[in-house]
C-alpha cells in the first residue's frame, strides 16, 4: 500500500503512475488521449487493480470499449469479471442528483474498499471532466474537490487521472488544475518532455527515433549552459524507453564536452544500454543508477 511519500511528482508518462497518484492530463481533440486511458487501464489490470473508467458523457458505451481495445482477450475477460468497469459520475453519486465533493469522496472511498474486499490490490479511476457540464455542476465546486482530495490518496491504494478537454474549460481553470494536481501526465504515448534547470536536464517520456532531434537538442543545450557553471546532471529516470540511437547520441555529446563530469541518473535497464553502447569509454561520464 502506498504512502504519501511514494506518490509521483511533476510531469510523468502514464506508465509511471503509482498507487497514491492524483494526475492531471489535458487533451484538445476527440482522439487525443485515447492511448493514455488504454495504457492506464492495461497497467492497472496487470497490477491486479480494479479499473473504473468515467468517460466523457457524450460517448456511447461501445465507443469507450473500442477506445480501450476491449475486444482483446485480457480486457474482455476483465470486463466480464468486473475488474474493468465503465461508469458515470451520475451513477457514482446516485441517489444524490447534485454533485458535492463530500458525496464523491465518500463513494470513491467505498469503491476503493470494495476493490480491496474483492481481492484486488487497489483501485484506479480515469475521470473525464466533461461530467461537470453533464451534471450542471459549479466549476468552482469541482475545483475545490480537486485541490482538497489528498485524503483519498494518502496511505490508500487509489490512483486517479482527471482528464480535461482544453476546448471546453477556461484557460484559467486549466492552469489552476494543472497546478493543483501533484503530478501531470504527458498527453500521449511516445512524447518526450524536457525540463531544463541550472545544472540539470530532465527527460520524461520516450527517447527514440521519433523524438531523437528533441533529445539531442535538450542534451546539447544543457551542456552548453553548464560550460561555465556547475557540472551537469542528465536525469533519464523519467523515460519509459531509451533507444540505442539516443543512447549513442548522449555518449557522443558528453565525449565532445570538455567541461567537467556529466552525471547521468538512470534506472539499471538504461544503465545497461549506455554501458553496452560504450559508456565506460567516456571518461567524463558518471552513471548513477536510481530506482523508480
Amino acid at each position: 500500500m502506498a504512502d504519501a511519500g511514494s506518490a509521483s511528482l511533476g510531469t510523468i508518462p502514464v506508465q509511471h503512475l503509482r498507487a497514491g497518484d492524483h494526475a492531471f492530463v489535458s487533451y484538445a481533440d476527440d482522439d487525443a488521449g485515447r492511448d493514455v486511458v488504454s495504457a492506464f487501464a492495461w497497467s492497472g489490470l496487470v497490477k491486479r487493480e480494479k479499473v473504473m473508467v468515467f468517460a466523457a458523457p457524450h460517448l456511447h458505451e461501445e465507443q469507450v470499449w473500442d477506445r480501450l481495445d476491449a475486444p482483446g482477450a485480457l480486457l474482455g475477460a476483465a470486463r466480464e469479471q468486473g475488474q474493468l468497469v465503465l461508469s458515470s459520475m451520475r451513477a457514482l453519486i446516485h441517489p444524490q442528483d447534485a454533485f458535492t465533493p463530500d458525496r464523491q469522496w465518500e463513494r470513491i472511498t467505498e469503491e476503493t474498499d470494495r476493490a480491496l474486499a474483492e481481492g484486488y490490490s487497489g483501485l484506479r479511476t480515469y475521470i473525464d471532466m466533461h461530467w461537470v457540464g453533464a451534471l450542471g455542476a459549479d466549476v468552482e465546486v469541482m475545483m475545490h474537490r480537486e485541490s482538497h482530495a489528498q485524503h483519498l490518496f494518502t496511505d490508500r491504494p487509489y490512483t486517479e487521472i482527471c482528464a480535461y478537454d482544453s476546448r471546453w474549460f477556461d484557460p484559467g481553470v486549466l492552469e489552476a488544475m494543472h497546478e493543483a494536481h501533484p503530478c501531470r501526465l504527458l498527453p500521449r504515448l511516445g512524447a518526450l518532455h524536457v525540463e531544463q534547470a541550472e545544472g540539470l536536464v530532465q527527460l520524461v517520456g520516450e527517447a527514440d527515433i521519433a523524438t531523437r532531434e528533441e533529445f539531442i537538442g535538450a542534451v546539447r543545450e544543457g551542456l552548453r549552459h553548464s560550460e561555465n557553471s556547475r557540472p551537469l546532471t542528465v536525469d533519464l529516470s523519467g523515460l519509459v524507453f531509451l533507444g540505442v540511437a539516443c543512447a549513442v547520441d548522449l555518449l557522443r555529446l558528453v565525449l565532445e564536452h570538455p567541461h567537467g563530469p556529466v552525471r547521468v541518473h538512470c534506472p539499471p535497464t538504461q544503465a545497461r544500454i549506455l554501458r553496452r553502447a560504450g559508456a565506460d569509454q567516456v571518461p567524463n561520464m558518471v552513471i548513477s543508477e536510481v530506482d523508480r
